[in-house]
């Protein structure tokens, strides 16, 4: 789809002034404004790989009247593997920056709501440049300002090390979420300069992007009333997840990455960092591709990650700081995750293979108690044809059906039901069968035309009145903050979309229960909870 488009120009205030594009229809009718690759920290290159990102400095202009900063492409791809393999051609360490879209016209009372959207890829790829706003800012029901960050993937977000982060005071964990935040933070403090309401955010994001959500609002719970930013969330196709590997247990990965890389284990802490800093990104991510602990995760690290963080969804700390800041949450599945999901770095058929995969992912005593659950005989049984199902199933469940419906659950049980709102997606439109086989039905990712109108594919008229009724209308209200003709009336039920386009509310009470056997069960598996760290 083309994108015809004129320059347009923004007075940012002490920002400065920037150049931006205003998109336009097949009419030469405006669209919405675009800026790509706006900065919101300073560059994490060079000495500051693996340090936590900067803020950029109080004075920091983009550019002036006579010399526009120039904000017409894209944000940087943090090095990674895509599916056309190892394109170094392509990478930039130097991705701390964000696409924003504008409305057209005179923003209302307060400035545009804004959607502050998180991507998804596993926390190991992706970026925001594939998202295409043009249509949801011009067709839809929805106006918003949508910003939409990049940050740190991979090693390069994600690496831990316990003898790093004790021996390098410039070192740092889980800075990926330290990336999200920080430009969660630079939209709280210039998104007026823009016409949004800094007063009016709502985080979002899909997959492992909406995983990043939940953390990013258990981080912002835990701060001042004051220094609080998040007014509600979205959480698409995913949820809180298990509690993250300890220190210790990372360290198996960093072990692995450093004799893969040739680096001696017995020189010091500073002299690893060293030698990792220094080495080229592509070799970095050559060497993690051949790790068996391939994936790069959060890990529990008490400041960032809490080690009571999913312990306080079960005894009701969650629900209660939510229900004093008022945010709500809206979260969801599709009905065949498992499809897409199964063919993201699959084992080999056997349950020793399946169990050493999801180790990739998950600590070891939750990977415990996943086999023990599933392949209580250690056995394939009845219920999957072959381990590769198995695989994507149990990965949808952790990663969304039971988990999500174990945290809704829980809300629920301490009072915070009403907060929620929750559904489910049988429905795809025809525009996903260009990338996502149709007998896949509607799995990962198929729901994105349907949050986004399209993203970037159009829909028919048909499909639009469906969208329009089934999720549209209602993420309007909620982004502008008003009550949401959401349809249930109790905890147990969710809004689903039929596969005919019908929309039912249907009582989720059954799945709900089956679920709360693995959420249980895992609870018991969390990182036991520090002394030091009894509230949320």
């Amino acid at each position: 789809m083309s994108k015809p488009s004129e320059p347009f120009l923004k007075d940012l205030q002490f920002r400065g002034v920037v150049e931006g594009l205003t998109y336009l229809d097949e009419r030469s009718e405006p669209q919405c404004h675009f800026f790509g690759g706006v900065p919101f920290g300073l560059p994490p290159v060079g000495p500051f790989r693996f340090q936590k990102p900067r803020s950029l400095p109080t004075c920091y202009r983009y550019g002036t009247r006579s010399n526009p900063g120039r904000f017409t492409g894209s944000c940087g791809l943090c090095p990674q593997v895509t599916r056309q393999g190892l394109e170094d051609h392509l990478w930039e360490e130097d991705c701390l920056q964000s696409n924003i879209w504008v409305p057209i016209g005179e923003p209302p009372k307060g400035g545009w709501p804004v959607l502050f959207y998180i991507h998804g890829g596993f926390l190991q790829f992706g970026n925001p440049n594939d998202m295409d706003m043009r249509a949801l800012l011009s067709d839809s029901p929805t106006r918003c300002i949508v910003v939409a960050p990049a940050y740190r993937l991979n090693l390069f977000g994600f690496l831990s090390s316990s003898e790093l982060l004790q021996a390098c005071p410039d070192f740092g964990v889980n800075l990926g979420f330290w990336d999200q935040r920080l430009a969660l933070q630079w939209t709280w403090e210039n998104i007026s300069y823009f016409g949004g309401n800094p007063s009016n955010i709502t985080v979002s994001g899909y997959s492992a992007g909406a995983h990043s959500v939940f953390h990013q609002l258990a981080y912002d719970l835990g701060v001042p009333d004051k220094k609080a930013i998040i007014k509600r969330v979205l959480m698409l196709s995913n949820g809180p997840g298990v509690q993250p590997k300890s220190l210790a247990e990372s360290d198996h990965q960093f072990r692995e990455l450093l004799a893969a890389l040739n680096i001696p284990l017995s020189l010091p802490p500073s002299e690893k960092l060293a030698k990792l800093r220094a080495l080229p990104a592509r070799s970095l991510i050559e060497a993690t591709s051949a790790l068996h602990l391939h994936q790069f995760r959060a890990v529990t690290d008490t400041t960032f990650v809490r080690p009571s963080l999913i312990a306080s969804l079960s005894n009701g700390a969650f629900a209660k700081r939510l229900k004093q800041r008022g945010v709500k949450i809206m979260m969801g599945e599709c009905s065949s995750e498992h499809f897409l999901y199964g063919l993201f770095k699959p084992p080999a058929p056997s349950y020793s293979a399946l169990s050493q995969r999801l180790e990739a992912d998950y600590p070891s005593a939750a990977v415990s108690v996943l086999m023990a659950h599933y392949f209580p005989d250690r056995k394939l049984g009845t219920k999957f044809k072959s381990w590769t199902e198995a695989f994507g199933h149990i990965y949808a469940d952790v990663q969304i059906h039971v988990l999500e419906r174990g945290m809704a659950d829980s809300l629920a049980k301490h009072g915070a039901g009403e907060l929620l709102h929750r559904y489910r997606i049988e429905w795809r439109a025809a525009c996903v069968d260009g990338k996502i086989p149709r007998q896949f039905g509607p799995t990962h990712t198929s729901d994105l035309p349907i949050w986004f109108w399209g993203n970037g594919d159009a829909l028919t008229g048909a499909e639009k009145l469906i969208v329009t009724e089934a999720f549209q209308k209602p993420l309007a209200q909620f982004l502008n903050g008003e009550a949401v003709d959401w349809g249930t009336e109790r905890d147990a039920q969710i809004r689903t979309l039929k596969g005919d386009g019908r929309v039912v509310i249907e009582d989720d009470g059954e799945k709900t229960q089956e679920a709360l056997q693995l959420w249980n069960a895992l609870d018991k598996a969390n990182v036991p909870r520090s002394p030091r760290d009894s509230k949320l």
